[in-house]
């Protein structure tokens, strides 16, 4: 599966903005969005119902963040995989994300080639 349409992504934000920021740039390029969270305990609903090949969660959400998020993903769901989108881009956080299973970490304010880049090449492993 390596068509970027194929794709089954979720998208969670605490923030209406971020996520109608990200929308916008999967649905220019065709991608398909199969359901939108506000935090992440609504995501894991979400994530059950749609099967998704990828999440794109922000780290700072009201409930529990990004980071327990990609945590409980990939311990739950290992054919799923977690880009992390933060403007909290400081290395030990980055690391953290990717010591909870993130396959990429993108720092706010987000570049769309470079969303569409990690996305394919998570796509090229699924």
């Amino acid at each position: 599966m390596n068509s970027k349409r194929e794709l089954k992504i979720v998208i969670v934000d605490d923030s209406d903005f971020s996520r109608s920021i990200i929308r916008k740039m999967l649905t220019e390029e065709n991608m398909n969005i199969v359901g939108e969270a506000n935090g992440a305990e609504a995501a894991i609903g979400i994530i059950k119902e749609t099967n998704p090949n990828i999440v794109i969660t922000d780290i700072v959400m009201p409930d529990i963040s990004g980071i327990e998020l990609t945590e409980k993903i990939s311990q739950n769901f290992e054919d799923i995989s977690v880009i992390v989108v933060s403007s909290l881009s400081q290395e030990h956080i980055v690391l953290e994300a990717i010591a909870a299973g993130a396959s990429d970490f993108i720092s706010k304010p987000i570049q769309k080639q470079q969303l569409i880049d990690s996305i394919e090449k998570i796509s090229v492993n699924l």
